[in-house]
């Protein structure tokens, strides 16, 4: 019970907030969130990576990340072959699994967890994910050459990744930023994380409850809470990763579906309501889940 009052808790509850907030006022998410992606986010980006220490460990986290997805990926399409789902039904449920919401709660439940070094990772974790979601979910989402086209687009219009290559020109240059820039930088990076919280709380105000496919939600439910940390577990024991970073790398595995591949599943017509239902469940189980696997991992 410690672990939840002091890790889980605290995140819980400013999602509540977010969502009782938009319950009540009903707030357009969207001008809150554009801050976030284009302002937000690319600060809290370019701090995490012009003040790490460049080693070996994110190299395994790429190479952890690829195979994860892959793993993941290859498990739907088993799944989908042996029901004979459509081809949508099959996009959709690599949606709903293969991309977990390592940012705006992943990222929160392990800074409380593992403190300020285990942050890093997660932020590094979160940016690598995230252009992992806008080339692959997108893909997936949209399916064939058009999907390919629009993935490229979608990964060149992410503000972090420009952050990171800039982050990481100054951090391999020791190029030093003036004081007054990087204390603009370090105020907004501090406000990226309770912001993110609360617009994930917001976007879970909009999914609607009722009418799920039970079949399908049930896999996709098993598959991102179970299966993907086992997964995790597996793969991290053929890579020399820092032990540290391994726990927040299981973790990060066993977060919920990503609340933004619901809008990818929106716009292409990829089962939303079957992906939405996936999030909304995924992210209620996880209070669970979590909490038992911070008390496993310590």
């Amino acid at each position: 019970m410690t672990i939840f009052f002091h890790v889980m808790l605290p995140v819980l509850l400013v999602f509540v907030l977010g969502f009782l907030i938009q319950k009540w006022k009903k707030v357009d998410i969207k001008p809150i969130s554009t801050v976030a992606i284009y302002v937000m986010t690319p600060c809290l980006v370019f701090r995490t990576f012009y003040t790490s220490e460049l080693n070996l460990q994110y190299v395994y986290m790429i190479t952890f990340s690829l195979v994860l997805l892959f793993g993941l990926i290859f498990i739907n399409k088993v799944y989908a072959k042996v029901k004979q789902l459509s081809t949508s039904q099959e996009s959709g449920l690599i949606l709903a699994t293969a991309f977990m919401n390592s940012g705006n709660y992943g990222a929160p439940i392990i800074l409380f967890a593992y403190g300020e070094a285990g942050f890093a990772y997660s932020v590094s974790f979160m940016v690598l994910q995230a252009i992992i979601m806008n080339f692959f979910g997108v893909y997936y989402a949209a399916k064939g050459k058009n999907g390919m086209k629009i993935a490229k687009k979608a990964v060149l219009s992410m503000p972090a990744t420009y952050a990171v290559t800039l982050a990481l020109l100054f951090n391999v240059f020791a190029i030093d930023i003036p004081n007054p820039f990087m204390l603009t930088i370090d105020m907004i990076a501090e406000a990226t994380v309770p912001t993110v919280m609360l617009i994930l709380g917001m976007q879970l105000a909009l999914i609607k409850w009722g009418d799920f496919d039970w079949p399908n939600l049930s896999f996709g439910f098993v598959t991102r809470l179970f299966i993907s940390p086992l997964l995790a577990f597996g793969i991290l024991l053929f890579l020399p990763v820092d032990p540290l970073l391994a726990k927040v790398l299981i973790v990060s595995a066993a977060m919920p579906s990503a609340a933004t591949i619901v809008m990818y599943a929106v716009q292409f017509q990829s089962e939303p309501r079957l992906v939405s239902s996936i999030t909304l469940m995924t992210t209620i189980g996880s209070v669970i889940t979590i909490t038992a696997l911070l008390i496993i991992l310590g």
